[in-house]
């Protein structure tokens, strides 16, 4: 197997008051004073990225051409139990045009492409509803 490094994401993160994230490309710059729930807002916005990717990679794969329309909403819940904190997530898909049997395979076979659907597999519940 050959693995080449297809992009490598960097950021600068600041705590407190005056706290911050910025990217090291200067696309992404935010103000996130403490306490903030912005990583959950962040991590929901790239997954949900990266996974409409993927499901535009699924239906490319099976020659499906996707509406413009197709449209990802992350909800990305933190929880606390007995001093633990844990992630919930679900992913609403809306895929307007196509048969919603053939929607359901793109979006089951995303989260086979999509590198945050596989970091997060088996380590939180996910939710992947077609609306």
């Amino acid at each position: 197997m050959t693995e080449k490094v297809l992009f490598t994401g960097k950021t600068h993160n600041k705590s407190g008051r005056e706290g911050f994230a910025r990217s090291s490309d200067g696309k992404l710059e935010i103000q996130l004073p403490q306490p903030h729930p912005a990583a959950e807002n962040l991590f929901g916005a790239a997954w949900s990225a990266c996974y409409m990717g993927a499901i535009e990679a699924a239906a490319a794969q099976r020659h499906i051409k996707l509406p413009e329309a197709t449209e990802v909403d992350a909800e990305i819940d933190l929880n606390a139990d007995n001093g633990s904190y844990f992630l919930r997530a679900r992913l609403n898909v809306r895929v307007p045009g196509i048969d919603p049997a053939v929607a359901r395979e793109l979006l089951d076979a995303a989260h086979l492409i999509c590198p945050y659907s596989k970091a997060t597999h088996g380590n939180i519940d996910v939710t992947t509803n077609l609306v």
